[in-house]
């Protein structure tokens, strides 16, 4: 069955309605998708602010896969853009990073971020 999701709250009742059919508890499904009872709570009750990505480890482990309807005139610059490689964000991690890698010393002692250095 296909069901359209045109907000949060409606993608929580989704998860809802499968969890409960599938007889697995709340806190059963958000140690199954490593997030925390509280982060499954909230997308269940459609909290607009959650994380897309754990979103989506929810998602899977319930088995449910997202698709989205794009009109006919952006197929064309899809298929282009698939035909590049998408360029994906870096996460946190990777960023944080790349950020070291350009300012040295950041936030050591004698640098400009981090203060604490000798004065002349």
């Amino acid at each position: 069955m296909h069901a359209p999701v045109t907000s949060p709250g409606e993608l929580g009742l989704l998860v809802r309605a499968v969890r409960r059919s599938s007889q697995v508890r709340i806190d059963d499904l958000a140690a199954m998708a490593r997030v925390s009872k509280q982060f499954a709570t909230d997308v269940e009750l459609g909290k607009p602010t959650v994380r897309l990505g754990l979103v989506f480890q929810i998602l899977n482990e319930l088995g449910l896969k997202v698709s989205v309807e794009i009109p006919a005139s952006a197929q064309k610059q899809l298929v282009a853009l698939r035909s590049n490689g998408v360029r994906r964000l870096p996460n946190r991690r990777s960023a944080a990073a790349a950020e070291e890698r350009l300012i040295p010393n950041r936030g050591g002692r004698g640098s400009a971020a981090g203060g604490g250095g000798k004065k002349d």
